[in-house]
């Protein structure tokens, strides 16, 4: 997977937060996961922006947005700055598909924070406790500690930790797509701090209101995601009564590699379909 740069910048709070933007047609919005970046959704992104207006952002403390260590990083603070960044884009109301803690963004976004969409496709993501991978756990509870390997070791500890998201395993250019944001002196760092700031509390307190989301919301899981298990597809559609869902055979939590071909195919078929529906106010 090739790398391209995020040409745009996005002030907030002391934060850099690089976007792009590109095709024709209504506002689609990406939101990644951890410990992703806008990289993973580019492909897709880019054959969607035949239909849509595409939008990708690395949130802060991802990819190549800004990495201070004196900022917080946490889903409460990612929530409140998609709110604004959908504020500075004038985008009253996007399609939006969302990764991982992408959810838990949108969500809390959503939920909280006074955004509206005309649709929500949730694809893997986090949003139900209760989640974090065993090496993740792990990595919370000794954040400081690990902070200080050496750095062919933490590459070699991240390198394992992200190719366990993949049911099929990772060609070399993308395992090292996805590992590069987290190495030297401000990567490394980086990556721990995210992990230690993950908290549960942030998707407890939505999760009692997520019944009360009107727009069309649609689940896609990977059969084979060891990281969030696909009993949280059903649980989420139980959350979201109007919500449908679609399993994604031989996917594991990286769905977007795992089966690029089918995703694009799922995500183009539900994009396409509420994209052309007539829009009602929610």
């Amino acid at each position: 997977m090739a790398t391209s740069l995020l040409t745009q910048e996005f002030a907030w709070r002391g934060r850099s937060v690089r976007w792009d933007r590109f095709g024709s047609g209504p506002a689609l919005v990406f939101l990644h996961g951890t410990p992703w970046s806008s990289q993973l959704w580019r492909p897709i992104a880019e054959a969607l922006s035949e239909s849509f207006t595409v939008y990708l952002w690395d949130m802060p403390g991802y990819g190549s947005s800004s990495k201070d260590p004196s900022h917080r990083v946490d889903l409460g603070v990612q929530g409140e700055l998609f709110a604004a960044l959908l504020e500075y884009w004038e985008l009253a109301r996007p399609h939006v598909i969302a990764h991982d803690f992408g959810g838990a963004v949108a969500l809390r976004a959503r939920l909280l924070h006074g955004a509206a969409y005309a649709s929500l496709c949730l694809t893997d993501v986090v949003a139900l406790t209760p989640w974090g991978s065993p090496f993740f756990n792990l990595v919370k509870a000794h954040a400081t500690v690990f902070e200080q390997l050496p750095p062919a070791v933490h590459r070699g500890a991240v390198e394992a930790y992200i190719s366990g998201a993949s049911h099929k395993g990772l060609h070399a250019d993308d395992l090292r797509m996805l590992v590069e944001p987290w190495t030297g002196e401000i990567g490394q760092p980086a990556f721990y701090r995210q992990i230690a700031q993950a908290d549960e509390s942030f998707t407890t307190e939505i999760e009692p209101h997520l019944g009360s989301i009107t727009e069309p919301v649609h689940i896609i899981w990977g059969t084979e995601d060891a990281w969030i298990p696909a009993d949280r597809a059903q649980r989420l559609r139980e959350a979201i009564p109007h919500a449908t869902v679609a399993l994604i055979p031989d996917a594991g939590h990286l769905i977007q590699l795992d089966v690029a071909a089918a995703l694009s195919a799922e995500l183009t078929r539900w994009t396409i379909t509420v994209g052309t529906a007539p829009q009602r106010d929610r």
